[in-house]
């Protein structure tokens, strides 16, 4: 599968210091069908969980956006 990242999931990852790998690990670990999916994932090194919001169409994987979720879940 190939992992595209959108110009505003760009933006947000530089905004909040998110590293693309890091958000490819996530993805590489997760069995997805077509349509668009919301992703919550703790991961070390952040104060608050990620939300990453992808769509998937044949075969490509398209980051829409992705930033730390500070309301709700705390980890």
């Amino acid at each position: 599968m190939k992992i595209i990242f959108s110009r505003h999931a760009k933006r947000r990852a530089k905004l909040y210091e998110i590293p693309e790998s890091t958000i490819i690990e996530i993805l590489e670990g997760k069995e997805l069908s077509q349509g668009t999916h919301e992703i919550i994932e703790n991961t070390e090194g952040f104060k608050y969980p990620i939300k990453i919001v992808v769509s998937l169409e044949n075969d490509i994987i398209t980051v829409v956006t992705n930033y730390p979720l500070k309301k709700g879940r705390k980890g």
